[in-house]
């Protein structure tokens, strides 16, 4: 048996079935949004219900919508209807997933769902379901055929319906207007938490570990007050107290290999002229995105009127556990 090619068949298989919700996304998915902002603009939560396979990406969802927040409850079917329906109020909306559209034991709760007059977003691959006649909007997530050699395990319509989910929650996240300080005080802990709560201020070196220059600082005295700073880089500022450039160890390394004389010319010469520079006040994990979109390994942070006043190294996230 080929495995890698079994491996990739299956992968084209789902590939494919996602092709074909990205085809169908349209009105419906427009009206689902609509209504979870307005559930969550009248203060009401989302209520999340699936059984099996359906119930794991329901419970996904939740923790997605949760962590973006959207106040939503992942109800179990089973203890829903002995006694915990009590955790539905007037004005909540209920998210059901049901490939089938005919689970029974999702079906026993739509009447006590109904009951409670909350609105309904049905996620199912069967339109025709008891489960979409009853729902208030119906997202398809059908697949033509699952990834399972026999056609029996669910793992196309999983797929699908898990990455339909997510296109819900993102959607939904911008939609709402959520922003990235929104996102640091649901995410406290670890590594993300870290840099969505620290400020570029509060990891940047200022002061002596700064190497600040002139353009017309010679290339010695610039590498002499790298070294003075144990910096790779110095940032050289024009006489007025704003931004000339930077000039790196890299930015010597490239000068020295085609004239060996340069260590009397000015840095000016040899200096990137307007680099990359980030403010103060922003959070570190805006530091991480600009490095990464960037490629490079220094920024200058700046106040609100473009002065220098520190440098962020890669070195200072990587030892204060921020990448």
């Amino acid at each position: 048996m080929n495995h890698p090619e079994l491996a990739r068949r299956v992968i084209r298989l789902e590939i494919e079935e996602l092709e074909r919700l990205h085809q169908r996304i349209g009105t419906a998915f427009s009206e689902a949004i609509q209504m979870l902002q307005d559930c969550l603009a009248a203060r009401g939560k989302l209520i999340v219900c699936g059984v099996g396979k359906s119930g794991n990406i329901g419970r996904k969802l939740a923790a997605t919508l949760n962590s973006t927040g959207a106040t939503t409850v992942c109800l179990d079917v089973g203890d829903a209807l002995h006694g915990d329906l009590g955790v539905i109020d007037p004005g909540d909306l209920a998210i059901l997933l049901s490939y089938s559209g005919e689970t029974a034991e999702l079906l026993g709760l739509l009447p006590h769902i109904k009951r409670l007059n909350l609105s309904t977003i049905a996620i199912t691959g069967v339109c025709s379901s008891t489960l979409a006649r009853h729902a208030d909007c119906v997202l398809d997530v059908a697949v033509t055929k699952e990834a399972c050699p026999l056609n029996l395990a669910p793992t196309a319509s999983t797929t699908t319906m898990l990455v339909l989910c997510d296109a819900l929650a993102m959607v939904l996240l911008e939609a709402r207007g959520f922003q990235s300080s929104d996102f640091a005080r649901l995410h406290p802990g670890g590594s993300l938490g870290r840099a969505l709560l620290t400020r570029v201020s509060d990891v940047m070196r200022q002061g002596a570990q700064v190497a600040l220059i002139t353009p017309d600082t010679s290339v010695q005295e610039a590498l002499q007050a790298m070294t003075r700073a144990r910096s790779g880089a110095a940032i050289v500022q024009e006489p007025d107290g704003t931004l000339a450039g930077v000039f790196t160890h890299g930015d010597f390394v490239r000068a020295f290999q085609k004239d060996h004389a340069i260590a009397v010319h000015p840095v000016s010469q040899y200096m990137t002229p307007r680099p990359v520079s980030i403010q103060a006040d922003k959070l570190a994990a805006e530091v991480l995105a600009t490095l990464q979109t960037n490629r490079v390994d220094d920024i200058v942070v700046v106040d609100a009127e473009g002065r220098p006043v520190g440098l962020v190294d890669t070195q200072d996230l990587t030892r204060l556990r921020l990448v």
